[in-house]
């Protein structure tokens, strides 16, 4: 059956978005047409206001309605520590966690040569800036655990070391719930370095 042109165009912007599949797509946009106005208009307001409102905190780079996000904002937070991730949703999956009180910094990606992402496209030389200082003592480094991220982690580490300050990695290896024989190698390999006093 032939889609009016508004609906497929619809169709069509849906399924740009990451994990929207053709079906997906399909699903959102009927529950759309089926939505009242001032539903659908609340969501396309909600859109509009984000990409008018939100940027980049000068600090930390995550995202921000003001100069600074309210992480980097707030006096409560550990000015000591910063916790060093790829992506602004970085921060909001170890804020969920309550165990980290420190201040973060977002690269903005990860270092992949296959991609073109070299240091130099990455917020690295703002984090050098922000540890001259002196003030912080510790830079965890919590990028992916996949090569890319590795390959970052090693990179910082060799630039932060010399500066005197405590590098450290979060650790990685068995999920809860998971069966060791379903683990591969290196993610076995990793429980084992991380193994902890019981």
């Amino acid at each position: 059956m032939q889609q009016s042109l508004s609906i497929q165009h619809l169709l069509d912007e849906l399924e740009k978005l990451p994990g929207i599949g053709p079906k997906s797509a399909q699903r959102v946009a009927y529950y759309l047409l089926n939505s009242s106005a001032e539903e659908a208009n609340r969501l396309a307001d909600a859109i509009r206001t984000v990409k008018e409102r939100v940027t980049f905190c000068e600090c930390c780079f995550n995202y921000a309605e003001a100069d600074l996000c309210d992480i980097c904002a707030s006096d409560r937070r550990d000015e000591s520590m910063i916790c060093v991730v790829c992506e602004p949703r970085d921060i909001t999956a170890i804020e969920r966690t309550n165990e980290f009180q420190g201040l973060y910094h977002v690269l903005g990606g990860s270092i992949s040569p296959l991609q073109g992402i070299t240091p130099a496209d990455l917020h690295i030389s703002e984090l050098l800036s922000r540890l001259a200082d002196g003030k912080v003592v510790e830079v965890i480094i919590a990028t992916n655990p996949d090569v890319e991220g590795e390959a970052t982690a090693i990179y910082l580490s060799r630039l932060i070391k010399p500066l005197g300050i405590k590098v450290t990695r979060l650790a990685s290896g068995l999920p809860v719930g998971g069966e060791l024989e379903y683990a591969d190698e290196i993610t076995l390999g990793r429980a084992l370095e991380a193994r902890r006093e019981l």
